[in-house]
Order: C-alpha cells, then structure tokens, then sequence
C-alpha cells in the first residue's frame, strides 16, 4: 500500500475532497488524472481496510458465538 496514506479516516477525507474538486470541472485534464489516479489508490486502501474490518468482526463473532443485529433494529416494535 502507499506509504502516504495513514488512515481509513484520513484516506476518506482526502477522497472527499478530491470527489469534490473533479465533480467541479475546472481543472487541466492532466490535474484531473493525477487527482483520479490518487482517488482509486485511495478507494482501494478505504476498501481493503473495511474489508480487514469485516473479516476482524467475523472472528470475534464466531469466538465469542454473537449472531449479527438484524438489519433493521426495532422495526418489529414498530409494526403494531
């Protein structure tokens, strides 16, 4: 992975606002590119870092036996 990207927060960050600048239009097309380049290298570190995340989870889960929260918490209490 790039040595550059500390964090998942950090890397989000950073991805936000290079979604923001690109979704402006007003740059070179060759300052467009180097910012998508630095955008994918990102999504890819955001991703595989979720990715660890989940697989953590899953572990924990199978040790301690959890079962994984319903999607949608609550929504039974609401029915009635």
């Amino acid at each position: 992975m790039d040595p550059t990207i500390k964090d998942f927060e950090t890397a989000i960050a950073e991805l936000e606002s290079i979604v923001k600048k690109l979704e402006e239009g007003d740059l070179p097309l060759e300052a467009s590119l180097q910012l998508y380049e630095r955008g994918v290298q990102l999504s890819r570190f955001c991703h595989s870092r979720l990715e660890e995340a989940e697989r953590r989870i899953e572990i924990l889960n199978e040790r301690g036996e959890l079962k994984p929260a319903p999607s949608a918490l609550g929504d039974d209490d609401k029915a009635s």
